[in-house]
C-alpha cells in the first residue's frame, strides 16, 4: 500500500547533473535540476533536509552517487540506495517505456514510496579511504593491461618506429610505478589502523591473496552493510546462481546474477585463479566441480563464491584461513 503521509523523492544522478523528483500525497512535482558540483550539491542537501519526514532514494552510480549519500546521510536525511537492476526491473513494472533524466528520478521517487525502505548505513571514513585507494589501483591495473596488449599488437606491425616501441614501454614503465607507489601509500594507511592492519593480515593468509588483491578486497568488502550473512555477501557480490525453470519444458543451466557489486567479482577473480592452482584443497574442490561436469568459467566462480564464503568467517570470528576446510580431499 502506498503511503500518502510522507513525501518522497528520488534523485538520478548524473557525472554532470542531479535530477530532483518528489512526490507528495501520491504526486510527482515538477522535476528540478542541480549541477553535479559542490555548491549545487549543498543547497540540494539543504533543500531536501528542510523537507519534514522525506525519504530520498536513489541509485548506487559507482562514483557518483557516494558523496552525494554521505552528505544526504551526514544532514540527517533518510536515504536509500538500490541496486541500478532493481530500480531498472521496477520501471518496467510500472511501464515506463521512456527514458530520461527526469523520468527515472520519478521512478526513484516512486520507489521509495512503493517498496520496503532499506536505511542506508554510512561507510566509516576509513573505509571511503581504502575504497579510493582499491579505485584507483585498479583502474591503473586496467590501464596497464590495455598498454601492455598494445604493445603486443604493436610488435606485429610493419616498420615500427623505435620511438613509438618506447613510448609503449615507457608508458607500461610509469604505471608500475604508480602502481607500486599506490599500494606502499595504501598500505601505510592501514597499518595506522589497527582495524584495517587486522584484516589485511588475515586476507594475506589466503594463498593466492597478495598485498593488491587485499587492497581490493578490502575496499569493497568493508563498505557492505554490518551483519550481513555469507550469503548476503554472495547476493551483494552477484555471486548468486540465478535459476531458470518454467513450465514443464524450460530448464536452463542456473547462472550468476552478476546483479551486485562487479567490483569485488573482479577482486576474487585473480585470488581465485591462483589459490585454484597452489592450494591443493581449492585445487581439489575446483578438479571436483570440473569432474561433476562443470565448465572451468562455472567451476572458477564456485571458487570465488566459496572464498567469499571463507572471508566472511575469517572476518566475523578473527580466525585465520583454514584451507582443509575448503574442500575434503581423499586421505
Amino acid at each position: 500500500m502506498i503511503n500518502k503521509a510522507a513525501q518522497f523523492a528520488g534523485i538520478d544522478v548524473g557525472a554532470e547533473e542531479l535530477v530532483l523528483v518528489v512526490r507528495k500525497n501520491a504526486t510527482s512535482m515538477k522535476a528540478q535540476k542541480f549541477a553535479n558540483v559542490p555548491a549545487d550539491r549543498t543547497r540540494l542537501v539543504a533543500k531536501l533536509a528542510k523537507l519534514p519526514g522525506l525519504r530520498v532514494c536513489l541509485e548506487a552510480t559507482g562514483a557518483y552517487h557516494l558523496e552525494l549519500a554521505v552528505a544526504l546521510h551526514d544532514a540527517g536525511v533518510e536515504l536509500n540506495v538500490v541496486n541500478p537492476k532493481a530500480a531498472h526491473n521496477f520501471a518496467k513494472a510500472l511501464m515506463k517505456h521512456s527514458k530520461t533524466d527526469a523520468i527515472d528520478a520519478d521512478t526513484l521517487a516512486q520507489y521509495a514510496e512503493r517498496m520496503p525502505f532499506t536505511v542506508w548505513v554510512r561507510p566509516s571514513p576509513q573505509a571511503l579511504t581504502l575504497r579510493s585507494f582499491a579505485r584507483r589501483i585498479n583502474a591503473l591495473t586496467r590501464q596497464k593491461a590495455m598498454t601492455k596488449n598494445h604493445l603486443h599488437a604493436l610488435s606485429f606491425g610493419p616498420d615500427l618506429p623505435k620511438a613509438v616501441l618506447a613510448d609503449a614501454k615507457l608508458a607500461i614503465a610509469q604505471l608500475e610505478k604508480r602502481l607500486a607507489s599506490l599500494s606502499h601509500e595504501a598500505q601505510v594507511f592501514i597499518d595506522k589502523h589497527e582495524d584495517l592492519k587486522r584484516i589485511f593480515t588475515l586476507l594475506l593468509g589466503i594463498k593466492g591473496i597478495a598485498e593488491t588483491s587485499a587492497i581490493a578486497l578490502m575496499g569493497e568488502l568493508l563498505l557492505l552493510p554490518k551483519g550481513l550473512t555469507h550469503k548476503q555477501w554472495v547476493k551483494y557480490a552477484g555471486l548468486d546462481p540465478r535459476a531458470f525453470d518454467s513450465g514443464k519444458s524450460v530448464h536452463k543451466a542456473p547462472r550468476l546474477s552478476k546483479a551486485g557489486n562487479r567490483h569485488i567479482r573482479q577482486a576474487l577473480y585473480m585470488p581465485a585463479l591462483s589459490a585454484k592452482q597452489h592450494d591443493p584443497y581449492v585445487k581439489a574442490f575446483f578438479q571436483h566441480l570440473i569432474e561433476k561436469g562443470k565448465k572451468p568459467l562455472q567451476a572458477l566462480c564456485a571458487v570465488m563464491r566459496k572464498l567469499l564464503h571463507a572471508i566472511h568467517g575469517m572476518l566475523r570470528d578473527n580466525q585465520p584461513f583454514d584451507n582443509t576446510r575448503f574442500y575434503a580431499t581423499a586421505a
